[in-house]
Order: structure tokens, then C-alpha cells, then sequence
């Protein structure tokens, strides 16, 4: 069994160099939610000539849903949205810095290239467990788009937020080795 690494959002280039397809991690520091429209509205703020609300250079998307928070709660359940929804936007934001992505499900051939291109790094999370990785966020606050409610972009701050590697800078895949393993044994 391999081992967890800890690491911080942001994240230094040279942590992203040992990441390695299929490495455990718990990401502590901060973070930022997208979703659809707010990556499309970051796009077209781009495509205006516009500064965008929130320095994305170094930092870290996270493809969430959140739900409602409860009394005694900063949010309610957290979960994962498919990336493949942000793949059209999101070459052109890794090469503007962006440094790290959490989602679940594969990327698109362009976003792995782009990846790999940029040293950047796509992670992992479990789709149905949007109340468990709550757990990790420990304060949130709407930073722009408010009017989008749940597609607003969020800062959280997240304490051992559990993901992993599924897309590194060496150009490897989690989901295709999955695959190419599932052939090997089923033969």
C-alpha cells in the first residue's frame, strides 16, 4: 500500500514534480470551487480583456457541487462534478497558471497534453461522498458570481481533503492504466 502524502494549496512546483499517477494525497490550504458557469463566465471574462475575480495562477479548482449547509456546518455535502463538463475551458486556464484541478472521472486528450505542457496536476476525488469530504472544509466564502448560488466560486479552506493523482506531468493516466490493467487480468 502506498503511502498518503500531505501537501498545501497552494501547491509549489516541486511538490507537483513528485506527484506521480495514483499517489494518495491530502491536500490542506486553500482552494477554489468551479464549476460550469463559472468557467465559462471566466472565459468570456478573458475573452473581454477583463482581470478575472480571482488569481487562478498556482492555485487549485475544485469541480464541486455543495449543497445547503445545516446549522453548526460551513457547507453541506461537497461532492465531485464530472471534469469533462470544464474540459473546453480549461487548457486555456492551466496555461494562465493554473496548477491543480479535483474532479472525478477521465479528462479530455487536450487537457492531459495541456497537463503535461504547464507541469500541472489533475486529482481525483470520490463521486458520492459529498458528505464526508465536507468534513475537510472548514470555511467557505463566496469570492465571485454569487448570483450563480451553487456555481458561484467558493474559497475554501480544507484540512486533509483525500484525493488522488489520476493525471501527472509525466503524461500517465489513472483511468487508462485502469483499463489496461482490467485487460491484462481479464485474459
Amino acid at each position: 500500500m502506498m503511502d498518503i502524502l500531505h501537501i498545501t494549496s497552494p501547491i509549489e512546483a516541486e511538490v507537483i514534480e513528485k506527484l506521480t499517477t495514483g499517489t494518495r494525497v491530502l491536500i490542506s490550504g486553500i482552494i477554489y470551487s468551479a464549476r460550469d458557469a463559472a468557467h465559462q463566465r471566466l472565459i468570456q471574462a478573458l475573452d473581454r480583456g477583463e482581470k478575472l475575480p480571482v488569481d487562478l495562477s498556482g492555485q487549485t479548482l475544485y469541480y464541486m457541487g455543495p449543497s445547503p449547509a445545516r446549522p453548526g456546518t460551513v457547507i453541506g455535502s461537497a461532492g465531485p462534478t464530472t471534469s469533462r463538463r470544464m474540459d473546453i475551458y480549461t487548457p486555456r486556464l492551466i496555461a494562465l497558471g493554473l496548477r491543480a484541478m479535483i474532479g472525478k472521472g477521465g479528462r479530455s486528450p487536450a487537457v492531459r497534453e495541456t497537463i503535461t505542457k504547464y507541469k500541472a496536476v489533475y486529482f481525483a476525488t470520490t463521486g458520492g461522498a459529498g458528505a464526508l469530504l465536507a468534513k475537510s472544509i472548514k470555511r467557505v466564502e463566496t469570492i465571485a458570481y454569487e448570483d450563480l448560488g451553487a456555481e458561484a466560486i467558493l474559497e475554501l479552506r480544507v484540512e486533509d481533503f483525500p484525493a488522488i493523482v489520476a493525471n501527472d506531468i509525466y503524461g500517465e493516466d489513472l483511468f487508462e492504466q485502469g483499463k489496461a490493467r482490467y485487460q491484462r487480468e481479464r485474459k
